[in-house]
């Protein structure tokens, strides 16, 4: 069973109903698949309703469910000959930056990717997805590497937010998020991210600077987390849910702010109920994308680049 969210419990008594006869001695007979259809009918019908109506809350929960897909399970679906390179060559390598070299169908590229982690110890390893200064060093070093042998250079975000943690700051965690935005403006190599779980903070904007962006229909990106929105603006971390209304942190919304460049769908109820649905949305979207800035000689890609990143932060003030 799919570990289900606070708002999908209405589903639990069917949930266990299909588990129970999957696992019955007479689970292939006529009548038994012929429930079992209908019981998966039934569900898919209240996906269907649930998933259409999220909350940007729930869609925050979405976002963070422990089966969905991770940077690693799109690089080795989506690129063969993939081969990791690890440090920043100047401390040490950052776990939480998955990063090397691939080939999208028979177009090589630079990889990034932002890895939470399976079980306890993957997520301690990888400090459950938080990158340190060495991992946006890293991500540097790939930019580097994309200039120099003319390749793209493809990002998965999927990040709480940058390491908070003080040896993180004593070695330069602001800096290097910021140096890392300015090498990602001046690249001549095009460069394309997708938002696949949460896009929390600078963590994940040092990452999502790039010429394409896209974002699984329930994915987040936002400045801050929910959480830490609503502990700063009513000291009460258990209005999350009000402080997520307000930071218009969904694929839809940032999309018709056009900060984003595509909604990706996902799969009836959520890219963990088919992660290979939503991996093969994802390859699509990006191969698409890929080919259309191919097509861009460097100035105009820098151009439009440049542009684009002076468009944002449109802004009204009250009275006015």
């Amino acid at each position: 069973m799919v570990q289900l969210l606070e708002f999908e419990r209405g589903l639990e008594p069917l949930e266990a109903e299909i588990k129970t006869l999957s696992l019955s001695e007479d689970a292939g007979a006529d009548e038994i698949v012929k429930q079992m259809r209908a019981l998966r009918k039934k569900r898919d019908a209240m996906l269907g309703r649930l998933y259409g109506n999220l909350t940007d809350w729930q869609t925050c929960q979405v976002a963070r469910h422990p089966a969905r897909p991770q940077a690693l399970d799109y690089i080795r679906a989506l690129f063969t000959d993939f081969t990791e390179l690890r440090g920043d060559r100047a401390y040490g390598d950052d776990a939480a930056v998955v990063a090397g070299l691939g080939k999208l169908g028979d177009k090589p590229a630079v990889i990034l990717g932002q890895q939470k982690g399976r079980d306890t110890a993957e997520k301690i390893r990888r400090n459950f997805g938080m990158p340190g200064p060495e991992g946006y060093r890293k991500a540097m070093r790939m930019m580097d590497l994309a200039d120099k042998f003319s390749l793209p250079l493809i990002a998965f975000v999927d990040t709480p937010g940058a390491y908070p943690g003080i040896g993180a700051e004593e070695r330069g965690q602001a800096g290097a998020i910021g140096q890392c935005l300015y090498r990602a403006a001046t690249m001549r190599a095009p460069g394309l991210t997708v938002v696949v779980g949460e896009g929390g903070s600078g963590g994940a904007l040092a990452l999502a600077a790039g010429d394409y962006i896209g974002m699984l229909r329930h994915a987040v990106y936002s400045v801050i987390s929910p959480e830490g929105c609503a502990s700063i603006l009513w000291k009460e971390a258990a209005r999350a849910a009000d402080a997520a209304e307000m930071l218009g942190l969904t694929a839809a919304k940032l999309k018709k702010r056009l900060l984003i460049d595509e909604v990706i769908a996902e799969p009836p109820g959520g890219a963990h109920r088919d992660s290979a649905a939503a991996i093969a949305a994802v390859g699509a979207a990006l191969e698409k994308a890929l080919a259309q800035l191919e097509r861009l000689e460097t100035g105009l890609l820098l151009e439009k680049r440049a542009r684009r990143w002076r468009e944002y932060g449109e802004y009204s003030e009250k009275g006015k």
